[in-house]
């Protein structure tokens, strides 16, 4: 999670990640900050192992300090740790997933609704696209609204049809 801008990205999952692995994520990360116009100071991440001095040093490149948080100390780092419970409380507590491959699919749909429609407590509940409906008015016809349907049906944003 980019804690100014709120947004976030998820990286392709594996079921053996390895140092090199975890490397190649981190230059594709730099080059998603790059796409997207994102500048960041500070990269936080725990002590994993899997966290080498590749890793560090890749994000050290593009001018990032890294912080390390303290084992067991999930508080250090609490933008990140809500990001991923919502995610967990949002996926697996709602669909069957039948392996890693549906996994993988499922998360750029959460990304996607995460980036663009959920609105943000700390932003005044407006989405991230920094669109915010108009007020409504009492009575709306059915045949007005569409309904936007992420995470097979679990997540549902409505607005009213263009005109």
């Amino acid at each position: 999670i980019h804690i100014g801008s709120r947004r976030i990205w998820v990286s392709r999952g594996t079921a053996n990640p390895n140092s090199e692995w975890i490397a190649q994520q981190a230059r594709n990360m730099c080059m998603e900050f790059e796409d997207d116009g994102i500048s960041a100071s500070h990269l936080i991440h725990d002590l994993d192992t899997k966290f080498t001095k590749q890793f560090d040093d890749i994000f050290r490149s593009e001018g990032l300090k890294i912080k390390k948080i303290p084992f067991r100390s999930p508080n250090m780092n609490a933008h990140c740790e809500r990001v991923v419970r919502t995610l967990k409380s949002k996926t697996p507590d709602y669909l069957v997933l039948f392996g890693e491959d549906h996994l993988i699919h499922i998360a750029p749909s959460f990304v996607e609704y995460y980036n663009t429609h959920r609105p943000h407590q700390g932003l005044e509940n407006i989405p991230l696209s920094g669109s915010v409906p108009e007020e409504q008015s009492a009575s709306v016809d059915s045949e007005e609204i569409v309904c936007h349907e992420w995470l097979g049906r679990v997540l549902k944003h409505y607005e009213r049809k263009a005109a």
